[in-house]
């Protein structure tokens, strides 16, 4: 069923970029059981057992919205709940659905010494259980354009708690701008030893270009040592962009396929090298090519192209061979 591959991919972010993993019940006795509700509901925490997590098909099956209740029952609570939210939203009580005021609560949170965080999957949107058409009944302060309520997947500090709470030795990161640019620990001096670093690129409903503005990493045979490798989707199980790639730059700019793309970064115990830095923006079409053969066409062909459209594709062939009219010789 869709539904299954939609809460699997959801779940996936999650395992790819913390500690946590995810597996198919067999035997345990403490397990969570998704179940198709009548609502969107998890429990708070581990309660053992078979432990329900309720999901609606026209309701939450949005990555977020699927990794919001299951963050519930991880034990986390909704953002605009913590103890210090006054300082960040103002709860606008006269514009709450009657026998809704329950879910604007406040708790006694320690908060894992993170700030708040208005891009969390778990911050209510603006208008939710607002009983009058366009009025709000969370309004943050002193900014009230601020933008809360996402539901397109983990925010950078959503990865952040899970990783405190669960005392996981992670390095990973969420870009979720539709540009921006990230590097190597320490760039431009050098990168630490043994370390492993993981960045998730996600724009909405477009493509990603990426490309490197420096780069140099240790050399190895194979780049078994310290290496780069990109993946076009949200875990090392999804198609390779640019298999492990060392030394000195430059390399191969490259277009996702779709609207996520997973950057990983290694090196060993001695580190020679300072480094790389990185940048990426959203396109509305390309791709990326590693195959022996292949056809390329504008937008729409053969019919007619659309306006304002900047595609890119890369041609990437591998050691040894050179493209030619399409084909690697």
């Amino acid at each position: 069923m869709a539904e299954r591959s939609w809460i699997a991919d959801a779940l996936q972010e999650v395992s790819t970029l913390t500690c946590v993993k995810f597996v198919n019940r067999t035997t345990e006795t403490d397990y969570v059981y998704v179940e198709r509700g009548q609502s969107c509901w998890s429990y708070f925490g581990k309660i053992g057992g078979r432990q329900a997590v309720g999901l609606v098909k026209n309701g939450c099956m949005d990555k977020g919205a699927i990794q919001h209740e299951m963050n519930h029952a991880l034990g986390f609570i909704h953002e605009q709940a913590r103890s210090d939210r006054d300082k960040f939203v103002k709860i606008m009580w006269e514009h709450i659905m009657t026998g809704e005021q329950g879910n604007f609560g406040k708790v006694n949170s320690k908060n894992l010494g993170l700030p708040y965080d208005y891009s969390s999957v778990m911050h209510y949107g603006a208008y939710d259980f607002s009983r009058t058409p366009g009025k709000p009944t969370i309004v943050p302060v002193p900014n009230p354009s601020v933008p809360i309520g996402q539901r397109e997947g983990l925010s950078n500090l959503d990865v952040a708690k899970i990783n405190r709470l669960y005392k996981c030795n992670c390095c990973s990161s969420v870009l979720a701008k539709t540009k921006g640019s990230f590097f190597s620990v320490n760039y431009p001096s050098p990168y630490p030893n043994n370390s492993n670093c993981l960045w998730l690129i996600r724009i909405r409903r477009n493509k990603i270009f990426l490309q490197f503005e420096a780069f140099d990493l240790q050399s190895s045979p194979d780049c078994s040592s310290d290496y780069i490798k990109v993946y076009g989707g949200n875990s090392k199980n999804s198609p390779v962009l640019l298999d492990k790639y060392c030394g000195q730059g430059p390399l191969p700019s490259i277009v996702a396929s779709g609207s996520t793309m997973l950057v990983e970064f290694a090196s060993d115990e001695t580190v020679t090298a300072t480094g790389f830095k990185a940048s990426y923006n959203r396109v509305s079409c390309g791709g990326t090519f590693t195959d022996s053969r292949g056809v390329i066409t504008s937008p729409n062909y053969p019919n007619k192209y659309p306006k304002n459209r900047a595609c890119f594709w890369v041609i990437s062939s591998p050691v040894g061979y050179k493209v030619k009219n399409g084909f690697f010789h």
